[in-house]
């Protein structure tokens, strides 16, 4: 440490030129403090205590930031600019103790290598069939989102280009305006799925797009940098450039053969030997030694190198070996680096200030416009041209690299660098919350009315989605699916949703191109496990006969898993979603939690499904005695107490009853002479005791209640008679006066049956269920559901639990829209004479019934609104 000058880490470029650093060589590792020894004088522990501080930093910036729904790569820029000099750098002896000269290469390389390493998984994780699939629209909207915003960099050019330098007007336009037109897709991505755009059309263009403009971003790049580093002679320029496509070449037609044999080499199912992995990345560093001895960044070549090694087994390999390490430790020290240099205090002037305002603004609008204009050309509405032109602003890696190479080779200096970080980083941040408010997809979401399997024709598609977490999951739910009986006069149109939680990596959004060409080989565990699901799945759909099968899967936090189930829902107009229940069964016939998250998910999606719900306990469908779909053979229970959600289960049972290996047992709980309570009287809702108008709500109640008995009575009344002289269905009334009474009978109920079908009883206080609450371990699966799924109920019967949608302020105009409409669903009561008042509605009896075939027309005028508490 011959000369220590103090030097403030906002001089770590220009100022190092006229500065003497001097490096000893045995200055790696300290004696110790004991010896008398300052760790901070030694390269070893300075970068060791450098390192943690930036992942520490950048790591707290991520969760202050996560409320606010940006993407990590903001909080990683604003950490190395907060610990740079424009803000802890302005404090000197911070500057010179934690961020010295001297420490500078050490933390660049390191940050390089990380960088390196981090360009080779993004190359890795790219899939280029992805453009082909998406053909000419995803090319003509990146390149026309990089003409105008490059035309407005190199306007800016000239304002910003200080003319004492020794940098060619041309070089300064290339680097400016690759900085302000390039998209950042692996930041993209996780935008997408952010707003829960990676299913939509319109987030599949984005991220194809995105992928064309990273490659188009990449060739101007590998040409900037050709022409900074020899603007004195042309002729250099174009060596640069010919060995740039001279090594692309070798990569496409020497390196990937190479890696496809060793792919061939290694048998499907067995791990990739050490040898192999181990030359893939030394391939990755020789790859950036030659790109950069020829003359392009060391990461051009990297990223090409990751890029021709194909999708599949090996990649998922390399991805797991690096990625956590490559990303959570490495990549933050790049970011750092350029926040380091970004010293903002060197923007001075109003001017300035309003220059920059004025990048951002026409940078943005370049962008939106040219993608507007390609999107109406394509007919696309204008309101998702503007979220695509939005989202095609991302900023990220890309753009540093860029501006880091430019700042390097003098093209751009201290003002017009931190100038063009705020510009990436303003840019970044403001299009979550703008895409948020402008963009709203579900305002074109159309209503529909049959959202119940109740509701449902007889003769017409029953459509169901069907959401899975793990391939254990889908025999009972095919087995399930099959007792639907599916039919020619009502086939099943079944969605298949596997449910995958996001991971902080780019691959993740991928999956869903990737799962929908099944046969592909599978990118990653997770893919492996679509596949599974899905071939399982199109088996069943051609074995089957009158059943279609679309598999999808959604990548989404658990968290906001629920918001991505109930838009398919929605989207599909789907009548009944069956989710499976957060416990599995274990070898000795109990059940644990497969994964607390699960709960949650099924909770939310029962608070907000647009349809009706099921949820399978799965303790096995049996059906290996089969030989084809039509020889199934189930015994099916439905426990009926009454209530809207018993009324959909016994309408789900009734559409199974149809099937020739099916019988169904209905088994109905009637009040005794020693019930609790009297019937028909509900117990007022908690929250109508504080609003002071307890007399009203109990009327309304009372009335609603008395309703709703006449639809449970007619309803048994069609199922009977319509089963009259069917062996398969069994009618049994088992009278009850308690709670216990009622689980002393489930709990007798015989060991033959293979399902339980309840309804959730969701709103509905019987005193029949009376107490059973009190000791629940699952509340949302309503009383009797939660003692049928309990570990402590010995049985090896599957139960599905029920609940019906009801609606919301809607629900009336529905049901008065139903009225009119004779083409019934399954178990759909028959209104009796109704005046127009509807005060005869009590006077009619309950058994009257109409049949035409087999057709059963519609219900009810509406229930008071919502008054027992019963709403999703």
């Amino acid at each position: 440490m011959a000369n220590k000058t103090a030097l403030n880490a906002s001089d770590m470029t220009n100022v190092s030129e006229s500065s003497i650093v001097c490096y000893a060589p045995t200055m790696i590792t300290t004696n110790g403090i004991w010896q008398g020894d300052n760790p901070l004088d030694y390269s070893l522990p300075l970068f060791i205590l450098q390192l943690t501080l930036v992942v520490v930093t950048t790591r707290l910036l991520v969760l202050i930031l996560k409320p606010f729904r940006q993407p990590r790569v903001i909080a990683e820029i604003m950490g190395g600019v907060l610990l740079g000099p424009s803000v802890l750098g302005q404090y000197k002896p911070f500057a010179d103790t934690i961020f010295p000269m001297r420490s500078v290469m050490v933390i660049e390389t390191m940050a390089n290598v990380g960088l390196l390493y981090f360009l080779f998984l993004v190359g890795l994780e790219m899939d280029i069939s992805v453009i082909r699939r998406m053909g000419k629209r995803a090319v003509i909207i990146a390149v026309s989102g990089m003409i105008l915003p490059f035309a407005i960099g190199a306007a800016f050019s000239f304002l910003i280009h200080d003319k004492g330098q020794s940098m060619n007007q041309g070089t300064f336009i290339l680097f400016l305006g690759v900085a302000l037109s390039v998209t950042a897709f692996p930041v993209l991505a996780r935008v997408l799925a952010e707003l829960k755009l990676v299913n939509t059309e319109l987030g599949r263009i984005a991220l194809s797009s995105a992928l064309v403009n990273d490659m188009c971003a990449w060739a101007l790049l590998a040409l900037a940098i050709a022409l900074a580093e020899n603007d004195s002679t042309s002729l250099a320029s174009l060596y640069v450039i010919l060995s740039s496509i001279g090594f692309v070449c070798f990569c496409i037609f020497v390196v990937r053969p190479a890696v496809c044999w060793i792919i061939r080499r290694t048998p499907e199912g067995e791990s990739f030997s050490e040898f192999y992995i181990c030359l893939i990345l030394t391939g990755v560093m020789i790859s950036g030694f030659i790109t950069d001895a020829i003359g392009t960044h060391s990461v051009f070549g990297a990223f090409v190198f990751g890029l021709v090694i194909p999708n599949g087994p090996l990649g998922v390999t390399l991805i797991e070996k690096l990625e956590d390490f490559v990303s959570g430790l490495l990549l933050p020290l790049f970011f750092a680096i350029s926040g380091l240099r970004t010293n903002i205090t060197t923007i001075q002037g109003f001017g300035t200030w309003g220059l920059l305002i004025l990048v951002i603004f026409l940078a943005c609008i370049g962008k939106i416009a040219g993608t507007v204009i390609v999107c109406l050309f394509y007919q696309m509405p204008i309101d998702e041209g503007f979220t695509l032109g939005l989202l095609m602003n991302t900023k990220g890696l890309v753009e540093l690299i860029v501006l880091n190479v430019g700042k390097d080779q003098k093209v751009l200096d201290d003002e017009a660098f931190a100038i063009m970080v705020i510009v990436a980083v303003v840019m970044t941040g403001i299009i979550t919350p703008i895409v948020t408010t402008v963009y709203k997809p579900a305002r074109r979401s159309i209503p529909y009315k049959r959202r119940t399997i109740q509701r449902s024709k007889p003769d017409a598609e029953l459509r169901v989605l069907v959401c899975v977490h793990t391939p254990r999951n889908v025999p009972t739910m095919i087995n399930l699916l099959e007792a639907s009986y599916p039919t020619k006069r009502s086939p099943l149109c079944i969605y298949v949703l596997h449910l995958v939680e996001l991971s902080g990596r780019a691959s993740a959004m991928l999956i869903v191109h990737n799962t929908r060409k099944s046969g592909r080989p599978a990118l990653n565990r997770t893919q492996a496990q679509s596949d599974h699901i899905i071939n399982a799945f199109e088996n069943y759909e051609q074995h089957a006969g009158c059943v279609s099968v679309q598999p999808l899967t959604a990548i989404s936090p658990y968290s906001t898993m629920h918001e991505d189930i109930c838009s398919l829902a929605e989207d599909k107009r789907v009548a009944f979603l069956i989710i499976p229940f957060h416990k599995q069964q274990t070898v000795d016939g109990g059940m644990e939690s497969m994964n607390p998250a699960f709960r949650t998910m099924n909770q939310n999606v029962l608070a907000n499904a647009p349809c009706s719900v099921g949820i399978l306990v799965d303790r096995g469908l049996n059906s290996s005695n089969r030989m084809t779909a039509t020889q199934v053979s189930h015994n099916i229970v439905v426990l009926f107490f009454g209530g809207p959600d018993d009324r959909e289960a016994l309408s789900y049972a009734w559409r199974m009853s149809e099937h020739p290996g099916i019988t169904v047992t209905l088994m109905r709980f009637i009040p005794g002479p020693d019930v609790a309570e009297p019937v028909g009287i509900v117990k007022p809702d908690p929250d109508a005791s504080n609003n002071g108008n307890n007399n009203s709500k109990i009327l309304c109640v009372e009335t609603d209640e008395g309703w709703e008995k006449q639809l449970d009575e007619k309803l048994i009344n069609e199922f009977r008679m319509q089963h009259m002289n069917d062996e398969s269905v069994m009618y049994i009334e088992k009278v009850v006066n308690n709670g216990e009474e009622t689980v002393a009978v489930v709990r007798a109920i015989d060991n033959v049956h293979d399902l339980f079908i309840v309804g959730r009883g969701q709103g509905v206080i019987s005193p029949l269920t009376a107490g059973l609450t009190d000791w629940s371990e699952c509340p949302e699966l309503g009383a009797i559901g939660d003692l049928l799924a309990s570990s402590d109920f010995t049985t090896t019967a599957s139960v599905l639990i029920v609940q019906q949608f009801v609606g919301d302020e809607g629900s009336a105009a529905h049901d008065h829209e139903l009225d009119h409409d004779h083409d019934g669903g399954f178990g759909t009561p028959q209104p009796v004479a109704i005046s127009a008042a509807g005060n005869d509605l009590h006077n009619s009896q309950f058994g009257s019934m109409q049949q035409h075939g087999n057709k059963r027309s519609q219900p009810p005028p509406p229930r008071a609104q919502n008054s027992n508490g019963y709403s999703p």
